[in-house]
């Protein structure tokens, strides 16, 4: 099939996609599903092969995301029952003021974001959004929008993130000048961020039932009982709960680089520091100190814990249904062509670097495959650069990936999810925070290369 129909057919399926959520009000999870079968058959994927394609893309989104949603969601279930996550925003606000509360968050946000993969950071910190946004009486995505650009900024520019350290790998990029740069450029981009989701911020987007219902506003019925919140816990535990998975994911991030491949030692933080390891320590560690100490039944902690299971069914299956799109449209080639066409334009290297990636990140929604496969297209024309330009090349490539994060993307499922937002609102702000986010990596990498 030709390059030009490729290229149509993942346009008209992107448009109509759109159509079904956005005009004809069709749930996601049946739309991102119909849409995927239709571009397969439409791209010439045998007909025989399609459901088996269809179920690899489920299942290698899911394969990684599933534990993590499900148990990150039942974490914050008990700390929001129990009333902990009001205390901890309280506690916050009162020491810093409002204003200064959605910097401090979005400054942690970027500490947490270097170690820890963007959807597991993301969704350990959902229930203090959520949190703080009752406290402040405002919508979640006030905190959370900032927070989840500054942490993807990270994710796609700095190791030990795979996006990052593959491409460096790829074009023979030095791994410590590719920290050291990508952090000087991370930083004044994540202020860019801060100010543009606070720009965007200024105008107020209608939330989903599921978050209403998780801030309590919607359905005050479902809401804690009284004796749950008695004594609610104190902010040092809150944060306990939340820091410490962190730290052990952290600690086997760390042991990966340090300790030597083999290693007993290595071999078992790379187990505890699993997203799903370290949170199953956490839920267990919330059960004594949230349940248990505080005099609640068996009977009532599990009913506690299953309750969050239906609204992380949804934000499960969205975001698999997103990432079975995405890989129709990598099996149908629809990557490779686009990157086939823009390699034959004869673009400069760091701005056909950034383009290449950008165009594929749209194309086929994963940041970590359009890195990678800008990377490898680019190998063989890196030949004759110096060290810091490598490294240039290499971020280029990575803020390529940033950009344009939208219904392909399962990230997008989650934010939008998580965050209680309608697809359309969800372009007009998830995916332009993202862009800006993209363009201003770009333009400081592009005056490094200038400069040197």
């Amino acid at each position: 099939m030709s390059t030009t129909m490729l290229l149509l057919i993942a346009l008209s399926g992107v448009m109509l996609l759109l159509l079904l959520v956005i005009k004809a009000k069709v749930q996601p999870f049946i739309a991102l599903l119909a849409v995927s079968l239709l571009v397969a058959l439409a791209a010439g994927i045998p007909t025989g092969e399609v459901m088996g394609v269809m179920t690899a893309g489920m299942g290698g989104v899911l394969g990684s995301v599933t534990i993590i949603i499900g148990l990150g969601a039942m974490l914050g279930r008990m700390i929001e029952h129990s009333g902990g996550a009001e205390s901890l925003a309280q506690r916050f606000s009162q020491a810093l003021g409002p204003k200064r509360t959605v910097a401090a968050l979005t400054m942690a946000a970027f500490i947490l974001g270097i170690p820890v993969f963007f959807d597991v950071g993301f969704i350990i910190l959902a229930p203090i959004i959520y949190g703080f946004a009752k406290v402040a009486k405002v919508s979640p995505l006030k905190f959370g929008l900032p927070m989840a650009g500054v942490m993807l900024t990270v994710h796609v520019a700095l190791p030990p993130h795979p996006g990052p350290v593959a491409a460096a790998g790829l074009l023979g990029s030095d791994i410590g000048w590719l920290t050291i740069i990508g952090l000087a450029i991370c930083v004044p981009v994540g202020i860019i961020g801060y100010v543009v989701a606070g720009y965007l911020n200024r105008k107020s987007y209608p939330l989903s039932v599921e978050v209403l219902e998780q801030l309590q506003l919607a359905a005050p019925e479902n809401s804690a009982p009284l004796s749950d919140r008695l004594n609610p816990p104190g902010a040092g535990l809150i944060s306990a709960l939340i820091i410490i998975p962190i730290a052990i994911i952290m600690s086997g991030t760390v042991s990966a680089t340090l300790l030597e491949p083999g290693s007993g030692l290595r071999d078992t933080l790379a187990l505890l520091g699993s997203p799903a390891v370290a949170l199953m320590i956490a839920l267990a560690l919330a059960f004594y100190f949230l349940a248990v100490r505080r005099g609640w039944s068996l009977q009532h902690t599990s009913d506690v814990m299953g309750a969050a299971l239906p609204t992380a069914a949804v934000v499960i299956l969205v975001t698999g249904a997103g990432g079975v799109f995405g890989k129709v449209l990598v099996e149908s080639g629809v990557g490779k062509a686009l990157a086939e066409v823009l390699t034959t334009i004869g673009l400069p290297l760091i701005p056909a670097a950034f383009i290449i990636s950008l165009a594929l990140r749209a194309s086929q929604g994963s940041a970590t495959v359009a890195i990678l496969t800008t990377g490898g297209l680019l190998s063989e024309a890196v030949g004759g650069l110096n060290h810091l330009q490598l490294v240039l090349v290499t971020l280029a490539t990575c803020f390529g990936g940033l950009g344009l994060s939208h219904v392909n993307d399962s990230g997008f499922w989650i934010v939008t999810k998580y965050l209680g937002l309608s697809v359309a609102d969800g372009l007009k702000t998830w995916t332009v925070l993202t862009t800006v986010l993209s363009v201003s990596g770009f333009l400081f990498t592009w005056l490094l290369w200038l400069l040197i």
